[in-house]
């Protein structure tokens, strides 16, 4: 076997080091990354990911690349030595929480002041990211509100991952984008519970948690994995330590606990829902009574103006 060229890059991360050797045995064995995904019954991204290190590769899928690419085992004893409950933060952290996103098979909520992402209507999400940092870009929102919109798809059909979704008062009663939009909203949270997979629970502001501070959500992934993920200020945090899944599972509980039974939060929303439609048709009432106080001043200003005089016939 030829002689392995060391990158001069230096990483002190163990999942980087475990990518590097994955795409030194694939490419010393002949394999593109689509053919050894095929083999492996993966996709090509998730390969993409493995000799990355944004991703920790399935022990199985260890073992079989071990014996396809002819390693001795090196692959699986290096996999046994990686720490791979480190949390990932890195720029691209939010995508590596969709990629997991994507394939969980199950998902459990908490969610502060805003209503989640996979649970916004196109007009809410419309607002929601017209305020950040692509304000004014009205292209890159279209991109963004597709893209969130997207990872709907999955949980929001028939027989989709299960997701179980806890929303803090604040997030039915803080308004985004005006009455209408969260009329619109607050339907889209009633007809989506309809599935049999969505369950959505509210806290009321009288009930909730001292813990209930930050948002969250759990993922459970098909190895058996639950990675849970959060956000701070400017990044995202995602980490599957059991210290800290225990931890954050401990809170979510406390915060279940709390939560209004199911028809209780729904009957809540859509009492909401009839506030926001009240307030839309307040709104639209007052605005037709400033169109018509700006054109009666408009007439009075015409009747009031100048006289301009004008020829007169003569006789």
């Amino acid at each position: 076997m030829a002689h392995r060229r060391l990158k001069s890059e230096v990483t002190a991360s163990s999942a980087r080091i475990f990518g590097e050797e994955l795409r030194f045995y694939r490419e010393m064995a002949g394999y593109t990354q689509e053919q050894l995904a095929k083999l492996l019954h993966c996709t090509r991204p998730n390969i993409t990911r493995y000799e990355s290190g944004q991703r920790r590769m399935p022990p199985d899928l260890v073992v079989k690349a071990d014996v396809l690419l002819d390693t001795g085992g090196s692959l699986k004893r290096l996999w046994d030595r990686v720490d791979w409950s480190v949390g990932v933060e890195h720029p691209d952290w939010f995508q590596t929480h969709a990629d997991m996103e994507s394939e969980a098979v199950a998902a459990r909520i908490f969610q502060l002041a805003v209503v989640h992402g996979l649970l916004q209507c196109r007009q809410y999400a419309e607002s929601v990211l017209a305020v950040s940092d692509a304000a004014g870009k009205p292209e890159v929102i279209e991109e963004r509100v597709a893209a969130r919109l997207a990872r709907q798809g999955r949980f929001l059909e028939l027989e989709g991952p299960t997701l179980l979704v806890i929303l803090d008062e604040s997030a039915i009663r803080t308004v985004v984008g005006g009455p209408g939009v969260m009329r619109r909203q607050m339907q889209h949270l009633l007809d989506v519970s309809a599935l049999p997979n969505v369950v959505i629970q509210v806290v009321p502001f009288t009930c909730r948690p001292a813990n209930a501070d930050k948002s969250m959500v759990m993922l459970e992934l098909p190895d058996g994995r639950t990675c849970v993920y959060s956000e701070s200020l400017d990044r995202g945090h995602s980490s599957d330590d059991p210290a800290i899944v225990a931890r954050h599972r401990w809170n979510y509980d406390l915060v279940h606990g709390a939560a209004l039974p199911v028809a209780e939060s729904l009957a809540l929303i859509a009492d909401a829902l009839e506030g926001f439609r009240n307030d839309e048709e307040r709104a639209r009432r007052d605005r037709l009574a400033q169109e018509q106080l700006q054109r009666k001043q408009w007439r009075r200003l015409h009747r009031g103006g100048p006289r301009i005089p004008r020829p007169r016939p003569r006789a």
